[in-house]
């Protein structure tokens, strides 16, 4: 098979394509003919860092395709079905920028009718996007159509793959949300994704502007850049409320109003969808599953979500793109 191996740390020219052998699928394991594989800012930062299991890493915790081998203890009528894959480089060197990778049987998901490239742009931005939204105090653990009523939601950054995630679970789940951007066009994305409020950050108030929806401030807060927002953030949280950060965008520390944070019991909660607790993960898959097989998940510039396709020879372009902060969803074409 066709895969695209790093053997050191570095810039994206470490990657190399090369020929090796198709993996056999262990116990418990499936092996899994790729289509389209998601590239996250993950693939990058770990690229950097050089392998970190044994002495050669293929890249990509996303991807999309079909079974085409089972393991021992895995039952041979999932050959054949269409799945999504999630976390497959995680702690293991058989990533998704491969034409074949093989992983754990529960990290591949039945897909149903949806597109490659619907699965391929799940994985990272859709699960953390669920843990946000599900790890506050006062709301559910659970998301389905109606979870979310009566409950506001602010994604800050409506326009990343995080965002535009945490936007479209949040609209299925009935919530109203608000969506901060900085610029008219991301502004157009977020509206597209399904957001209900758009504020752009760099022209109007944001604290004026979500009050004006949300009176008595908002319930969850899922957060792109904590260091810059925390003031504005502890200013929105109505009571119980939760700010969940997933990244450090602007500034890897982050300073926390605490006397303001204490009034209204407040949680600040950290994301690293890797680490999270198992069985929150496990309700994210089921969750996510859910909403793709009810038509609430889409990409492409109608959903909020443009898609970037190169070929598996031009991986190293598509890290390139997420690096310089491609706005939309990159992804390589594993297959012929």
């Amino acid at each position: 098979m066709r895969a695209i191996v790093y053997d050191t740390g570095g810039d994206a020219s470490v990657l190399q394509l090369v020929d090796r052998p198709v993996p056999e699928p262990g116990p418990g394991e499936v092996l899994v003919r790729l289509a389209v594989a998601g590239v996250n800012p993950t693939d990058w930062k770990s690229r950097r860092q050089g392998p970190a299991v044994g002495d050669w890493q293929i890249p990509g915790q996303d991807g999309a395709g079909v079974v085409e081998a089972v393991g021992t203890g895995v039952d041979a009528s999932s050959i054949g079905e269409r799945v999504w894959v999630w976390e497959a480089a995680w702690q293991r060197q058989w990533g998704t920028a491969a034409e074949y990778t093989v992983v754990p049987a529960r990290q591949a998901v039945p897909l149903g009718d949806a597109s490659f490239e619907v699965g391929a742009a799940l994985g990272i931005p859709f699960l953390t996007a669920h843990r946000c939204l599900t790890a506050g105090e006062s709301v559910p653990d659970v998301l389905h159509a109606g979870a979310l009523a009566d409950h506001v939601v602010l994604v800050q950054g409506g326009a990343g793959a995080v965002g535009n995630a945490a936007i479209q679970l949040a609209r299925w789940a009935d919530a109203t949300v608000v969506a901060t951007v900085s610029s008219p066009e991301k502004a157009r994305l977020a509206a597209a994704a399904g957001a209900d409020h758009v504020v752009n950050y760099r022209e109007q108030d944001v604290v004026a502007e979500v009050r004006a929806v949300a009176p008595e401030g908002v319930h969850t807060i899922v957060e792109v850049s904590a260091a810059r927002n925390a003031e504005a953030d502890v200013a929105l949280l109505r009571p119980g409320g939760a700010v969940c950060v997933y990244a450090d965008d602007g500034g890897d520390e982050v300073r926390v109003p605490i006397r303001r944070s204490m009034v209204p019991n407040a949680r600040w909660q950290f994301v690293l969808v890797y680490t999270e607790p198992t069985a929150a993960k496990a309700r994210a898959v089921s969750d996510v599953s859910a909403a793709v097989a009810q038509g609430a998940v889409r990409v492409g510039e109608a959903a909020g979500l443009p898609l970037h396709l190169h070929p598996l020879t031009d991986t190293a372009d598509a890290h390139r793109a997420v690096e310089s902060g491609a706005v939309g969803k990159v992804l390589v074409t594993t297959g012929e």
